[in-house]
């Protein structure tokens, strides 16, 4: 018989891998069933210290069951999940630990824990593993920088002796909450989202609700943290962002990560380590460039019935192509994710000069056929919006035409932007940065500018750009919204006081 070294054609130079040599978590023989379903059939494997573990497979492969399984949503069938603190194996202390029933050991600095016998709370608090789930569950009434606080309720209600001591006011729990948010403000820093500490949760854009919950899960000060597709949803851009997220928390915090993701551009670029499931069962486990030519995976993958039709000269051509062709796609995602936008310029003089020329020889031209209304071609050029006086280099890269701006805003004060649902004051500086500054600019947008806007802000959010322009034709008329509303009473942070003053039917401070 096959020993497991000669299996397993991931290790290079007959040694044991990094992460069979110093694992985090290791699960073994797990199985779980559901009557007579098994979802998860007689599961192995390791997820080395300090890696990024990546676990893959064809949608209904048994990936969040084997996650829910880690993180005690599920009780195994069978099989053991041992989480380990402190380097080594410690295979003596497993054993203790299992043959007398108990549910962990620790001992100094190090510690080994049997998860399938501990509660979900136990696991997080305990055993240091946290996790995140397919559907974001932040806590949406709550500001971002709370959503990071509640992370921390252990330590603040052991310090508030239960409450008592948070009443009292006591020294010891004004330390651990001054602690709470300086470590909830560090990691709002690390996501980017300093600037909508304030901003309710639920009102966060979906990428950036992506960066909370995980930042929220490294509030906890995990060992192992299990992300369920992370980057599910989110635009190249992102998803490089993301990248660059989950490779600082394994670098500078010494987090081991274990995640499912369909990406594969994300899984190849950033993975240690992957594991490929299909229908419960390990068909593959290795680096990323072992797991990517595994036949196995290519059947799994493309569908391919028998596993020996892959050695067909067409077919391995196929596969080959398909490869490429993710490697590429994913090397263009990372180059434009880099490029960054120029910053905005006037249009040159010689620009407003030929706009002024042919604003001036439409006029000029005495033919009737340029007196027309705007049905001919000629007419139509003339209707085309103004170029923008803030250009931005790299218009051309994004979907539709960049909307008009102009380098200040009109006379008086630039419009709360704020007021319009959707439009954080963080997208209102970027939106001032474009020469966007009053309710009226927005209200003008034509499908184009929607689309345009939309790309360059990088992320979709939760309002429709469509709705900015609805409601921006109601405030640029003095009237209000039930957002708007809620913004004047105070009710949702802004960038800036709007001024009491008759706004109009409907409007009023």
């Amino acid at each position: 018989m096959a020993t497991a070294l000669q299996e397993n054609p991931r290790i290079a130079g007959h040694g044991p891998a990094r992460w069979d040599e110093s694992p985090i978590l290791t699960v073994e023989h797990l199985t779980m069933r559901f009557g007579g379903l098994v979802a998860v059939s007689d599961l192995s494997f390791n997820v080395g210290r300090g890696d990024i573990t990546a676990l893959i497979g064809p949608n209904g492969a048994g990936k969040t069951t084997v996650f829910n399984c880690v993180t005690g949503f599920y009780k195994p069938t069978e099989g053991r999940t041992v989480m380990r603190h402190g380097d080594g194996l410690q295979a003596a202390a497993i054993e203790d630990v299992t043959r007398s029933g108990l549910r962990f050991s620790e001992s100094g600095s190090g510690g080994v824990f049997l998860l399938e016998r501990m509660p979900d709370f136990e696991i997080a608090h305990r055993a240091r593993v946290a996790r995140t789930f397919q559907n974001i569950r932040l806590f949406g009434g709550m500001t971002a920088l709370e959503n990071l606080l509640v992370a921390q309720h252990n330590p603040l209600m052991s310090a508030s002796l239960f409450t008592i001591g948070g009443i009292l006011a006591v020294p010891g729990y004004k330390q651990a909450e001054k602690k709470a948010i300086e470590r909830a403000t560090y990691w709002l820093e690390q996501v980017r989202l300093t600037e909508r500490a304030d901003d309710p949760a639920a009102d966060l854009p979906y990428g950036a609700q992506r960066r909370l919950e995980i930042a929220r899960a490294m509030c906890t000060d995990p060992l192992l943290l299990c992300l369920d597709e992370p980057a599910a949803g989110l635009n190249p851009r992102e998803s490089h962002e993301l990248n660059e997220l989950l490779k600082f928390i394994r670098d500078e915090h010494g987090t081991s990560i274990l995640l499912i993701e369909h990406d594969m551009g994300v899984v190849m670029e950033i993975s240690d380590h992957v594991i490929v499931l299909d229908y419960g069962v390990k068909i593959s486990d290795g680096d990323a460039k072992h797991v990517k030519s595994d036949p196995r995976v290519i059947a799994a993958y493309l569908g391919v019935d028998d596993e020996a039709e892959i050695d067909v000269p067409e077919i391995k051509h196929d596969v080959e192509e398909v490869i490429e062709e993710a490697e590429e796609l994913a090397e263009a995602d990372k180059a434009a994710a880099q490029r960054k936008a120029a910053r905005a310029k006037p249009a040159s003089k010689s620009a407003r000069a030929k706009a002024a020329g042919r604003t001036g020889g439409a006029k000029a031209g005495g033919a009737k056929t340029l007196e027309k209304p705007a049905t001919t071609r000629t007419a139509k050029k003339a209707a085309e919006p103004v170029k923008s006086e803030v250009v931005v280099k790299n218009a051309a890269d994004y979907p539709g035409r960049q909307p008009h701006g102009t380098r200040k805003p009109a006379a008086g004060a630039p419009d709360n932007l704020t007021r319009i649902k959707g439009i954080g004051p963080a997208n209102e500086k970027k939106l001032n940065a474009l020469g966007i500054w009053h309710f009226s600019q927005i209200a003008t947008w034509k499908a184009r500018e929607v689309d345009w806007v939309g790309a360059w802000l990088s992320f979709p959010g939760r309002i429709e750009r469509e709705e900015w322009v609805k409601q921006a034709k109601t405030l640029a008329k003095g009237g209000a919204t039930a957002f708007s509303k809620r913004v004047d009473k105070g009710e949702v942070p802004t960038s800036k006081a709007t001024p009491k003053r008759n706004r109009g039917k409907g409007g009023k401070a």
